[in-house]
């Protein structure tokens, strides 16, 4: 079991050294960091809402990745795979990785329909870092696919059509705990969604019981059902992966526990 946290991230790049590679120029690239600056900008200072930027980037990262290792391990063949658009499941990774980080730089154009503008926006700087990354290869021109799909697709509207995006999706939905809605709250927001966002006390991943992935919603009270019925549960449902994951929901100071099958 692990706890969703910005330090998830670390013990996957120590783990893989594409990973590792891949990391280090995304969080070196003064374009990549001046994005998720200015998604912060426009969603927090602007709007009101929670963290999009870098620290968001990094705790979907590392959810991410810690969602599709299970999966993998438990039997599951990662899609870009299967399919031959990745050749080896370090190169899937990788696609998870990128994916979960850039997905929400189109908030640095609007709120609105920033899964599209994060698509625009992540193409040419995919294609200024993959040769870095993986060498001079036709690959990276499939490999950028299957990353504008994952970016494209964190749309809660939008069906994942690969175990690779569904990850990233789900992976969005996982940063929901107590710090997710710090910088609303500090600037005087209180509606739901940040009464919810702060009833949240914890989110753990591990394997399952029934299901290959266990997720495990730890709350103060039930406000924060709100986080999961409103936010994360269309995340699931559109993942690809509904049939993969169970939601354990913990309220320990209403005796609730409860394992929910999306």
């Amino acid at each position: 079991m692990v706890q969703v946290s910005a330090d998830l991230i670390k013990r996957h790049v120590k783990a893989s050294s594409l990973v590792a590679k891949a990391f280090n120029v995304v969080e070196s690239d003064r374009e990549v960091q001046e994005l998720l600056k200015m998604a912060n900008i426009m969603a927090v200072t602007r709007l009101l809402y929670n963290d999009h930027g870098p620290t968001h980037s990094r705790i979907v990262a590392g959810s991410a990745l810690e969602i599709f290792d299970i999966l993998a391990d438990r039997g599951l063949e990662p899609t870009t795979l299967r399919d031959g658009s990745a050749k080896s499941r370090e190169e899937a990774k990788l696609i998870v990785f990128l994916a979960a980080y850039l997905h929400d730089i189109g908030n640095a154009v609007h709120r609105h329909n920033h899964e599209l503008h994060g698509y625009v926006l992540a193409k040419p700087i995919l294609e200024r870092i993959l040769p870095d990354i993986l060498g001079d290869h036709p690959r990276i021109y499939s490999v950028r696919q299957e990353v504008l799909h994952a970016i494209y697709a964190h749309q809660n509207d939008v069906r994942a059509l690969t175990m690779e995006a569904g990850v990233v999706k789900i992976a969005d939905g996982t940063d929901m705990a107590q710090g997710r809605a710090r910088i609303p709250y500090r600037l005087g927001k209180m509606d739901i969604h940040a009464v919810s966002a702060l009833s949240v006390r914890r989110v753990e991943i591990e394997r399952g019981d029934e299901r290959p992935v266990r997720i495990t919603v730890e709350m103060e009270d039930m406000a924060g059902l709100f986080q999961v019925e409103e936010v994360f549960m269309p995340k699931i449902l559109t993942s690809g992966l509904e049939n993969y994951v169970e939601l354990r929901i913990e309220v320990p100071s209403h005796g609730v526990s409860r394992t929910v099958h999306p």
